[in-house]
């Protein structure tokens, strides 16, 4: 860069002007892009992230590789907070996002170079961009995601989960977490409400194989009993969520008991003592009055029990469990019926939940709570297994993203064929609305179509295909009226639809919309201002 770029405006300030201000923002988005793009795609390569400790985490998921980093470029900084913007709203096309942003302004590159001023390219931008989102409104089948009985199509949901998982990770994980994502989500499903994803439990365990993930069609807490002699196994369990302190408690200000002698001490220890026994023996009454005989007890407790209430517990032959999480309190009475009380003189029948099955797995130090067959599955568990903490994260990223691609589609009622396919019948659409674009403005509109097909070409080279030879295959294509997208394995074009490649509407909408803001953002800056008022050190 030019010495003459650098203004030094006072001590504590630096200005960097002119164009050079609008290649430093271009080289680092184009820098940032080359780093993403060979994720791209099923055939995408993986990254590997070293922590300062020594800690190995490799992934393909551009949400995750954007947070992890240590991205110190104020542009680059400024794409992947845009690019995380895209994740939290959709929960997928985080990469496509930095892609798009870094090819729209290395498209203005070429143009700006020949005297383009930016403003005109923002404006030809902003004129495309609504008119691709318009056609974005449009291109969508809405048999793509047909009715069976009330429920959207298991199938269609089962090709929108592949498709966004198979992006993540390698194809016969992906292909066993695709049904536990579309089960558990159609397993929290209510006609006429939102969906909840948070009534979806995520329970890691390091143990046995990635491909031992299984979807828990109940609850798993993670922890167990605290007594050794208490039963480790329960069928046909009525449940009690509470929440209860039946354990000695500490007073709520600060305070000091001051006693004659050593009696009046051993008097008030006592008298605590039957204060928190007494609502023990209140819920073995309530056993004893309301839980037949085939039937087990089984407590669930937000507070703590302490081993003398434990103890009693253990003899009139219930399972007490303590401090349970209070998120899991909603979950349980969701999966189990029932509701959470606060004091002994409330519990009712009425308040009990039951399952068919309560059993404790203990696996090292750590100890997990099965609660199965349920007679409700308006919350479950999917239980991720692993061998190590990288496997296991990786999964787990990828779990939350395939649940939420699962999650717009039932609510939009609508997706979008995959595989390239629509970028390319958005290019070739505003190729044709250029022509009716009057001034210069229609060269931003042929850069922003020139840039989505970054997307069809990267797909293709990192599939180890030529990228201009696939774009000349699909455009044919389409030109004949064929929606057709790219097949990564041959390279040849393929029908999404008929393969089962679909991508949620919203992704799309919302990466167009963002990529392009942000570029027009980013061409229109002329001046790079290092600003702050450090004080000057004596």
């Amino acid at each position: 860069m030019s010495s003459r770029a650098i203004h030094r405006v006072n001590e504590n300030a630096d200005v960097i002007s002119s164009r050079y201000a609008l290649n430093v923002n271009i080289n680092a988005a184009r820098s940032l892009m080359g780093i993403l793009r060979t994720n791209l795609g099923p055939k995408g390569t993986l990254k590997m992230l070293v922590g300062g400790a020594g800690q190995i985490k490799l992934t393909k998921d551009g949400a995750v590789l954007l947070k992890e980093m240590q991205i110190q470029h104020p542009t680059a900084a400024l794409i992947a907070r845009t690019a995380s913007a895209q994740d939290i709203a959709t929960g997928d096309g985080t990469t496509t996002c930095v892609l798009l942003c870094g090819e729209l302004l290395r498209q203005a590159e070429r143009y700006i170079t020949d005297g383009v001023h930016p403003r005109v390219m923002v404006d030809g931008y902003e004129l495309a961009r609504e008119r691709a989102l318009e056609f974005a409104e449009t291109f969508f089948d809405e048999v793509n995601l047909p009715m069976v009985n009330g429920e959207p199509d298991r199938e269609v949901l089962i090709n929108i989960a592949r498709t966004s998982l198979r992006s993540k990770l390698h194809t016969e994980m992906a292909d066993l977490l695709t049904e536990i994502c579309v089960d558990a989500v159609l397993g929290i499903r209510a006609p006429g409400e939102s969906i909840d994803l948070h009534m979806i439990e995520i329970m890691t365990m390091r143990h046995r194989l990635d491909l031992d993930t299984r979807l828990v069609r109940g609850l798993v807490l993670d922890h167990g009993t605290r007594h050794p002699n208490m039963k480790k196994r329960a069928s046909n369990c009525k449940i009690l969520f509470a929440n209860l302190n039946l354990e000695w408690e500490h007073t709520e200000v600060n305070s000091a008991f001051y006693f004659k002698d050593a009696n009046q001490r051993e008097e008030m220890a006592v008298a605590e003592r039957e204060f928190v026994n007494k609502r023990v023996m209140k819920l073995v009454e309530f056993k004893n009055q309301h839980i037949a005989e085939d039937e087990q007890f089984v407590l669930i407790n937000v507070g703590g029990i302490d081993s003398i209430s434990l103890d009693i517990l253990q003899k009139h032959n219930i399972m007490g469990i303590r401090r349970a999480k209070r998120r899991n309190m909603e979950r349980l009475a969701k999966a189990c019926g029932g509701y959470c009380v606060n004091t002994e003189n409330a519990i009712v029948p009425d308040c009990l939940g039951s399952a068919e099955e309560v059993y404790e797995h203990v696996l090292g130090d750590d100890k997990y709570t099965f609660i199965e067959g349920v007679p409700n599955t308006r919350s479950n568990t999917i239980l991720i297994k692993g061998p190590n903490d990288h496997t296991i994260k990786q999964i787990k990223d990828a779990v939350r993203d395939g649940l939420r691609a699962v999650k717009n589609a039932i609510e939009e009622e609508r997706v979008v064929p995959g595989a390239g396919c629509f970028e390319i019948a958005c290019s070739r659409h505003l190729r044709e609305y250029k022509a009716t674009v009057q001034g210069r403005s229609k060269l931003g509109v042929e850069a922003l179509a020139e840039a989505l097909l970054i997307i069809p070409k990267t797909l293709a080279s990192n599939s180890g295909l030529d990228p201009q030879d696939c774009i000349i295959k699909l455009n044919d294509a389409h030109e004949d009226g064929v929606m057709a997208g790219l097949d990564v394995e041959t390279g040849e074009i393929l029908i999404p639809s008929d393969e089962g490649i679909f991508d949620n509407f919203c992704v799309k909408k919302q990466y167009i919309q963002l990529a392009t803001v942000i570029a027009t953002k980013l061409l229109l800056v002329d001046q790079i201002i290092r600003a702050g008022r450090a004080q000057k050190k004596d």
